[in-house]
């Protein structure tokens, strides 16, 4: 197992993520333990110790079962991280407050501490809960970490660069740790590399989620896949994507949320050594990731911005047009929500200019007009949110 050095710990370059874990096959929803069980076993065997959970997955039932499995080894053993859901609070649907949570995620995890623990989900929108002085969330859990109830504390974010740097430049000093979307589509599509760097400048480690973007990078055409076996006969197309994550922005930590034994076993074989790829090989996945842009070819010129009689952050959103297309998520939506009145594409008057100025002649309003009613046709986040809350009830 490769292992990376964080403060004086010692992290398996691999942490199991727990957001999509084998369900039982009679269709209850529930988690099968039994599965997990030989999962954790097989990560443990292998050196794996950074397992990582939150209070929304599987309706709160990921907490309970990755406790109950880790709980069969020494505490000492294995390194547990959850997440505050802050970022539901913006929506209304549930008031989560930090030592309510906090104490019910102990216990559901039968832990006495959290090795890590994270804010989840920092974006334009929740940022508004987090950063308020007057709810006190920071206060509360840095209170926890002087108590030793948490030992290391950072953050998860969905935002995009500005939003990411204005929360690094108010609290990056408290926090020690950042876990962003970052695989060799996101680099690109989702800016990942500006936000390694404003990461790298503020001297937070990365945290890596989505590495495989939900499965997306696992599997392809079998013509593509031809061509990854040519230069790599004995790795998997996820082994690809987690090469890569050596090979270019080099995290602390990369988690994988395996749902089976057989995805555990790849990834271990994968994380028993680093094998960086080669010139030829990192050109194969940016012609993979290119060809996964979808079909809106704009390059972020900003030719168009200056005239928008309305002030569009045009590039923007193509962007979202393009992800929308490759990976259509409630952060997307949230994002998108978080643009404010007046600056979503629904916004867009059609004036033409746009296309005028665009010099890959791209026809914006069209584009716009698109996007807007595939924004419309997804639940909303708030209609998501009511639903796991439902969810976390009945549980």
């Amino acid at each position: 197992m490769v292992f990376k050095q964080f403060k004086d710990l010692q992290l398996s370059g691999l942490g199991f993520g727990t957001m999509r874990l084998p369900l039982l096959p009679d269709g209850s929803g529930d988690i099968d333990q039994s599965e997990l069980d030989r999962m954790v076993d097989a990560a443990m065997a292998a050196g794996v110790n950074y397992f990582d959970t939150a209070h929304p997955y599987h309706g709160g039932k990921s907490e309970v079962a990755i406790g109950r499995s880790l709980s069969r080894y020494p505490r000492e053993s294995w390194y547990l991280a959850d997440k505050f859901p802050g970022h539901q609070n913006v929506h209304g649907v549930r008031e989560m407050q930090p030592a309510e949570v906090f104490e019910e995620q102990l216990e559901r995890c039968g832990v006495d501490c959290f090795d890590f623990y994270l804010l989840h989900n920092v974006n334009e929108n929740s940022m508004h809960y987090y950063c308020n002085p007057e709810k006190h969330c920071l206060d509360y859990f840095l209170e926890q970490k002087a108590r030793g109830r948490i030992r290391h504390l950072g953050f998860s974010c969905h935002a995009g660069p500005e939003a990411l740097k204005q929360f690094v430049d108010q609290y990056g000093k408290e926090l020690e740790f950042c876990q962003i979307q970052l695989n060799y589509v996101d680099w690109k599509l989702q800016d990942a590399e500006k936000k390694c760097k404003i990461l790298r400048e503020a001297g937070l480690p990365v945290w890596v989620m989505e590495p495989v973007r939900g499965g997306k990078l696992a599997a392809f055409r079998e013509e593509t896949e031809s061509e990854m076996h040519a230069l790599r006969p004995d790795e998997s197309c996820a082994a690809w994507a987690f090469r890569w994550l050596q090979t270019v922005p080099k995290p602390t930590m990369v988690l994988s949320g395996m749902s089976n034994l057989q995805q555990m076993e790849d990834n271990i074989k994968t994380f028993s050594t680093e094998r960086p790829l080669n010139r030829e090989e990192l050109a194969l996945l940016k012609k993979i990731a290119d060809g996964m842009m979808g079909t809106i070819p704009c390059t972020g010129c900003r030719y168009c911005c200056p005239g928008c009689p309305v002030g569009l952050n045009i590039p923007l959103l193509m962007n979202m047009a393009n992800e929308m297309q490759l990976y259509n998520s409630m952060n997307l939506l949230m994002r998108y929500s978080g643009l404010g009145d007046g600056k979503r594409a629904g916004d867009c008057i059609a004036c033409g200019q746009c296309r005028e100025a665009c010099p890959q002649k791209i026809d914006v309003p069209t584009e716009m007009s698109k996007l807007a009613k595939a924004v419309a046709s997804q639940k909303s986040w708030e209609e998501i949110c009511r639903e796991r809350a439902e969810e976390a009830t009945k549980a």
